[in-house]
């Protein structure tokens, strides 16, 4: 067996894709190596190709016309008297590498009457391209080796459409007695006798089944092709294959094998294939299950936080794991406004899912319509659970909002109208992707409860006048240079540091600014309102 590892896995240029889905192309048919122990056969006699015996034969065919290269397919043994080339001899050894070009399993031909010999050369092309060619006995007729190869072919087929049915069939009924991926992957490897592992679309092993010695190979296969999903073993051994488990157009992961005692036939692979069929079955339903759960997990949420919990809430809040009785903080993530909603807020849910379970496993966790809320212990750092769902979500599509602890299931609404404001006025100040706490809002809490956006616009306008404005590409820089100034409490030498500005810069700067605002720095009041002006202007426009 061909050794896999991720070392050989890098190395190989270009490694065979692996199967998408059933194709209806598996190769039902016996190798050339059965064909020649049909009792027709019993006297005919291998002179070239032995490597090609694994070669599968699915059809017959019989040359008697010189253009059968037009009328050939692939997986055909071609029988011939060599009647089409009785004249032309030296055509033979090319005729080899033609068939062998065209897929064809092997070349089965009668001496004696039209050909009393076949030239070296097609011997040796034929080894070299490990194409067979048999030499047939002079009595016995075409129709008797197409008649037993072909019932062969015919038999082996059914066989193993027959075992493919049992073993769809079989995968079928756990699904209808409730079975999931544990038992499926189980079935299979009991019908095939190797390890099977069923994976999700992240390379995750979900199940897996089979000798433990095979099983372990199994894993070490999965993690390597988890940290390189573009790569597949070598197809060279055999041992290895891995069939996707598609369902609603999308990709969920995949159901594969692993043999340590044999390769892994195309019968074997139909079976796989029926099993990720299956398997998208089971993903499906259990898709569906959850998306009703969750739904009424968010229902019973939001009716909590909008104070419509009704009676008995702490002990409905159990049923799903939650304790809600304990001092708890609220947490809100609410998708930025250019995200694409739908895959963002199912990445976002899976990822506070995942953070919750991390820090506090009775919290809870539900998604609305824009966002994710999470109710978490006191005991749990909120800004540490935030952090952790917004790395798991690698474009930083969502702000998130922390509220206050607050001591019971009434303060809850109060602790989400907190979080949600968090959230706004968080995205607002730092853009997109930001944690804010409620408690440091500081001035903006306040200005953010004005819910006259038009007044705030209003005061901003009056108070700074001309500056209010970008029409002139100087009013930014001028507004810098007044932030610095009230910031340092009128300080000129440090604002002058901070900007890097020359004292003379600064105080010319000073003084234009005082003629446009007045003489704020002699007026308490004056610096006020400009610094609440100056605020409005950072939350861009609440």
């Amino acid at each position: 067996m061909t050794a896999f590892s991720e070392t050989a896995l890098q190395n190989d240029p270009a490694p065979p894709a692996m199967r998408l889905a059933s194709t209806g192309t598996i190769l039902h048919g016996v190798s050339v190596g059965e064909v020649l122990g049909v009792s027709t056969l019993a006297d005919a006699r291998l002179i070239a190709g032995r490597a090609g015996l694994d070669r599968i034969v699915q059809r017959l065919n019989v040359m008697e016309v010189p253009d059968i290269l037009a009328w050939v397919k692939p997986h055909e043994l071609l029988l011939t008297t060599g009647y089409p080339l009785r004249n032309t001899p030296q055509s033979l050894d090319r005729l080899v590498a033609d068939l062998d070009e065209r897929g064809l399993a092997a070349l089965a031909i009668k001496l004696g009457r039209y050909l009393d010999e076949l030239p070296g050369e097609m011997v040796e092309q034929a080894d070299r391209l490990g194409f067979p060619l048999i030499l047939l006995p002079n009595d016995v007729g075409f129709d008797d080796i197409l008649n037993q190869v072909l019932t062969d072919i015919l038999n082996r087929q059914a066989a193993i459409l027959a075992r493919t049915e049992e073993a769809h069939r079989a995968l079928v009924q756990i699904v209808l007695a409730g079975g999931g991926m544990r038992e499926v992957t189980a079935e299979v490897a009991g019908l095939l006798q190797v390890a099977v592992g069923a994976t999700d679309a992240a390379g995750h092993l979900l199940a897996a089944a089979g000798e433990s010695a095979q099983v372990a190979r199994l894993r070490e296969i999965n993690a390597v092709l988890a940290r390189t999903p573009a790569a597949t073993p070598a197809a060279g051994d055999g041992h290895y294959a891995a069939v996707p488990v598609v369902a609603g157009g999308h990709h969920h992961g995949r159901i594969a094998a692993y043999s340590a005692h044999g390769t892994l036939t195309s019968s074997d692979i139909g079976i796989l294939e029926r099993a990720a069929t299956v398997a998208a079955l089971v993903i499906t339903k259990q898709e569906a299950v959850t998306a009703v759960e969750s739904k009424y997990r968010a229902d019973f949420l939001r009716d909590v936080l909008t104070g419509r919990g009704g009676l008995r809430v702490a002990e409905r809040a159990q049923a799903f794991g939650w304790d809600l009785e304990r001092p708890v903080s609220v947490l809100v993530a609410e998708i930025d406004p250019d995200a694409e909603e739908r895959p963002v807020q199912d990445r976002m849910l899976a990822a506070w899912q995942a953070s919750v379970r991390k820090h506090d496993p009775r919290g809870a966790v539900a998604g609305f319509s824009h966002e994710v809320v999470a109710i978490v212990g006191a005991a749990a750092d909120p800004a540490k659970v935030a952090r952790d769902a917004l790395a798991a979500v690698s474009d930083g599509t969502f702000s998130t909002g922390l509220s206050r602890v607050a001591s019971g299931v009434d303060a809850l609404p109060g602790a989400y109208g907190q979080a949600l404001k968090a959230a706004r006025v968080g995205r607002q100040l730092h853009g997109a992707g930001a944690v804010a706490h409620f408690d440091e809002l500081g001035v903006y809490r306040l200005l953010s409860l004005v819910n006259d956006t038009d007044e705030l616009h209003a005061f901003v306008r009056e108070t700074l006048g001309p500056l209010a404005g970008d029409d002139d590409a100087e009013n930014a820089d001028l507004r810098r240079t007044l932030q610095a100034l009230l910031e340092t409490n009128l300080n000129v030498a440090e604002t002058a540091r901070r900007l890097h500005f020359h004292y003379n810069t600064l105080r010319y700067r000073i003084g234009k600014l005082e003629r446009m605002l007045g003489n704020f720095t002699e007026d308490a009041h004056l610096r006020l309102n400009l610094t609440l002006a100056l605020h409005v202007l950072r939350m861009r426009g609440i």
